[in-house]
């Protein structure tokens, strides 16, 4: 019963997903495209077309990763989706506050590091597509960096770790790599935005930047995930793509 209601609520965020992901390319494929700093080549169909590919292959592709993750979970003895007997504030309430705090310090760092990492303040998405994109960054990314490759990670290492009794070190280890790779994802959206061909040719402070400041998301989103599960982490990440990309991108 309990694999059952947690394998529902999984089911749940992909098919949120997915209608995000068709409404973002259905009706805001190129406000999206300009945001990212590229441009959508002619496919010869339609953006609704374009957008149900993108369902599609959410549907497919996160829901394969999303139950690995999960089986990940279950022999981490983890909580999985969500952790089972708790309650709002793991669920809810605590990923609002610390997705908020994660959001300021975004901002915060944007402001810090906007005079010299070479590129200037970041840019977000127009209004509003910039809710749509947190909603799917948020369920998306959480499942392939939470629930897939800190799953993967920490189920090697634990391995690895048996003989020492280092179940602990394993997990902390596992969302410390998680957060540096979730971080370095966003690598690629820069060379979009800055028109760079290659690492190399962006200017070091703007990496750090990005590394840093995501990374530190990565690794509240990982707690939030060993904690309470995959719906704590999404909350965590939403909310703060939420103050980021739509409340600053606003203000800005």
């Amino acid at each position: 019963m309990n694999n059952c209601k947690q394998l529902t609520v999984l089911s749940i965020l992909l098919v949120v997903y997915a209608l995000s992901a068709f409404a973002t390319y259905a009706f805001f494929a190129d406000e999206l495209a300009a945001a990212a700093g590229i441009s959508l080549p002619d496919l010869g169909v339609s953006n609704a077309v374009l957008g149900l590919a993108n369902a599609g292959i959410v549907l497919v592709l996160y829901g394969l990763l999303g139950l690995v993750g999960y089986w990940f979970a279950r022999d981490l003895r983890l909580p999985g989706i969500y952790k089972q007997g708790g309650d709002w504030r793991g669920w809810f309430f605590l990923p609002l506050a610390l997705g908020l705090a994660c959001g300021a310090q975004l901002v915060i760092g944007d402001l810090l590091f906007a005079p010299y990492n070479g590129f200037g303040p970041m840019l977000h998405p127009g209004f509003p597509v910039s809710i749509l994109v947190s909603l799917s960054a948020g369920i998306g990314e959480e499942i392939l960096f939470r629930g897939f490759v800190f799953g993967l990670w920490a189920f090697l290492l634990t391995w690895l770790f048996k003989r020492f009794k280092g179940r602990s070190a394993a997990l902390w280890i596992a969302n410390l790599i998680a957060a540096l790779v979730f971080g370095a994802s966003h690598f690629m959206t820069v060379l979009g935005l800055t028109g760079a061909a290659s690492l190399a040719e962006l200017s070091p402070v703007l990496m750090v930047e990005i590394l840093l400041l995501n990374g530190v998301v990565g690794l509240v989103a990982g707690q939030c995930y060993m904690k309470d599960g995959l719906v704590a982490a999404v909350g965590v990440h939403f909310w703060t793509d939420m103050v980021f990309h739509v409340g600053w991108g606003l203000a800005g």
